[in-house]
């Protein structure tokens, strides 16, 4: 269970992301963002030690507001391998020195959100300590087996406002399984095959257009004149068809 504290965070977690937005190619503005947070839901590390928080903030800086999905992981000490991926670090009032990723190139996170997908995982409130999110709703077309899944790398998608996170539950997999890369349930859609998770960057409103998506994972945030609006998060599609 996480634990949400009530306390500060320096820098804070928008400081950062106005900073790192502007660098990655699926930011849609053309300058220096104007950030406002307008939801999201947290994710339990089973182990506890890595916080995992997907989170939505409207850029208003433009024309119009664009809404974006921000997956990202919280650590208290670096992740090995991951410095192309790190948002920045912050001093937390309680935890001390924290380390933020996007979350889409930490192994602990896409595995919970590959949980999430196929039950094993339920959704928490973003501020609120063990209090789940019955909001962020998912549907999964697949079935999963108690074979271990390993996320492989990253690779950035066609299309510039997704990231597709493969992986791959082939029955040659001989990769290294290391008890943080890997979690004890497979979805393979019955085939066995591999696997893709896309995460949705610029959200919009209504369903995402995921061509032989196997499921979806839908939330909601808040735009800035305080409707609320419901999106397509992240889908999981058959990597092998």
């Amino acid at each position: 269970m996480a634990v949400i504290h009530r306390t500060t965070l320096t820098p804070t977690k928008l400081e950062l992301l106005t900073s790192w937005l502007p660098a990655q190619p699926w930011y849609e503005g053309g300058g220096r963002p104007e950030l406002t947070k307008a939801g999201g839901f947290r994710l339990d590390d089973p182990r506890g030690e890595v916080g995992m928080e997907f989170m939505v903030v409207t850029d208003v800086s433009g024309d119009r507001p664009v809404s974006y999905h921000v997956p990202l992981t919280y650590r208290g000490a670096p992740l090995e391998g991951a410095g192309h991926a790190l948002v920045g670090t912050a001093e937390h009032g309680v935890l001390g020195r924290r380390w933020i990723y996007d979350g889409t190139h930490d192994p602990v996170l896409v595995a919970q959100l590959h949980a999430l997908f196929v039950g094993d995982a339920e959704a928490q409130d973003q501020s609120v300590s063990d209090t789940p999110d019955p909001s962020v709703t998912r549907s999964f077309t697949g079935t999963a087996a108690p074979t271990p899944i390993r996320p492989a790398a990253v690779a950035r998608a066609p299309h510039a406002t997704d990231i597709v996170v493969s992986a791959d539950n082939s029955a040659d997999d001989t990769a290294d399984d290391t008890a943080d890369d890997t979690v004890d349930a497979a979805a393979d859609g019955g085939r066995g095959g591999r696997l893709t998770l896309r995460v949705i960057r610029v959200l919009r409103p209504g369903e995402a257009d995921v061509a032989d998506a196997l499921g979806h994972v839908t939330a909601g945030w808040r735009l800035p004149d305080g409707t609320d609006v419901r999106g397509v998060f992240a889908a999981i599609t058959d990597a092998s068809r």
